[in-house]
């Protein structure tokens, strides 16, 4: 088994793959302690070659790594990519290019909403993984040889599930549909960690202005200090006492140790003296940007029937092309379309719209209609 334990030794791994046409990726990071992943191995493989890079070596540098996969001759292939391009984002300021993810492309190819690696490396390359070192600590050293194997198993059969599924893709002729969902992965800001932006990921569900202008201001006071202490979010404060602090702000510290979401003695710690400021500050803090597609809300609530409709042609629609109806529309999408508020509705564009979003606003409008014949759901056109 390779591991890669020095600068000098990555070095030569880049350049032996650096005219290779595909990489497989994966990583293995920790967070649950931290606000920034830690990251603890790099795994890379091409078909005859693997080797596992480990980021904590003493004086190792990734550059010769952040290099490799910024080569455009080369495409990085990961599963579930997100977590794994963050990484990247943050640490190499680097954003893969180009990209595949094995998990996208099996929505795409007929695998389910959202098909785990080990199905894939069943299905596509007939391997089972053992599991049972997923959640080891992997900051520790030395690491064991089930914990290397258990690494290195995560891209060798990467490497078979990539070529089957470039083969499906180019069989349906799908390969572009794949493509605009890796267009969508790459956007930086998927990746930028704005404490200005730290209230969306609370996901409010209302448009009072001065509740979502204390909101922000809260969130944001939370991440700042999340980031500088490297710490996880809900450890400084948890949503729900963000939540009850925006709609409900303390006049003073006495009152803030009544709110029952936040613990005990928090008022009189130099957090809970930070965040009293943070709350003075979203008492005269304007609401955020972002609130005005929210305030201006949809032109009206959607009829729970026609959502309904719409979800069962999203399914018709989806089993037709064997597409996963999560990728196509989300719930989000199919409310939004119901009310008639289709702007920036991802189903309305690109291929989405030709498997279901141009039906689905032939439905809305009374154009088409869904029927069942011999026991099976159709749409029939309307006459005019």
């Amino acid at each position: 088994m390779r591991i890669v334990e020095s600068t000098a030794a990555l070095e030569a791994l880049a350049d032996e793959l650096s005219e290779a046409p595909y990489l497989a990726l994966d990583t293995e990071f920790m967070r649950d302690q931290t606000y920034w992943p830690k990251l603890c191995l790099i795994q890379i493989a091409v078909p005859g070659t693997a080797a596992i890079i480990d980021p904590m070596a003493p004086g190792m540098d990734l550059a010769p790594f952040y290099a490799l996969l910024a080569r455009p001759n080369i495409v990085k292939v990961l599963h579930a990519a997100r977590q794994d391009i963050e990484i990247f984002a943050q640490q190499g300021n680097l954003i893969p290019y180009p990209l595949f993810d094995t998990q996208v492309a099996a929505m795409v190819c007929g695998f389910g909403d959202a098909a785990s690696y080990e199905t894939l490396a069943r299905k596509l390359a007939r391997a089972e993984i053992d599991k049972s070192a997923r959640y080891s600590d992997w900051s520790h050293r030395p690491l064991s040889k089930r914990q290397l194997e258990y690494a290195m198993a995560d891209v060798t059969h990467l490497c078979t599930i990539y070529e089957a599924m470039v083969a499906m893709l180019k069989r349906s002729g799908r390969s572009s549909w794949v493509e605009e969902e890796m267009a969508a992965l790459r956007d930086p800001e998927l990746y930028r960690l704005d404490p200005k932006d730290a209230w969306k990921r609370i996901k409010p569900r209302t448009t009072n202005k001065r509740f979502l202008a204390m909101l922000a201001s809260l969130a944001q006071w939370r991440e700042r200090e999340a980031q500088a202490r490297d710490m996880p979010r809900g450890r400084v404060l948890k949503d729900e006492a963000l939540t009850e602090i925006a709609a409900h702000p303390p006049e003073n510290p006495q009152g803030l140790d009544r709110i029952r979401a936040v613990p005990k003695g928090f008022a009189g710690s130099k957090l809970g003296k930070s965040l009293m400021d943070a709350i003075a500050e979203g008492r005269h803090a304007a609401p955020p940007e972002g609130i005005e597609h929210r305030a201006q809300g949809r032109r009206r609530e959607p009829s729970p029937g026609t959502v309904d409709l719409l979800k069962t042609l999203l399914r018709l629609k989806a089993d037709q092309v064997g597409v996963a109806p999560r990728l196509i529309a989300d719930t989000d999408d199919i409310e939004r379309l119901a009310a008639g508020d289709d702007d920036g509705v991802a189903a309305l564009h690109g291929w989405r719209a030709e498997v279901f979003g141009h039906d689905a606003i032939a439905l809305r409008n009374g154009e088409i209609a869904l029927t069942v014949e011999n026991g099976n759901a159709g749409v029939i056109e309307l006459d005019g």
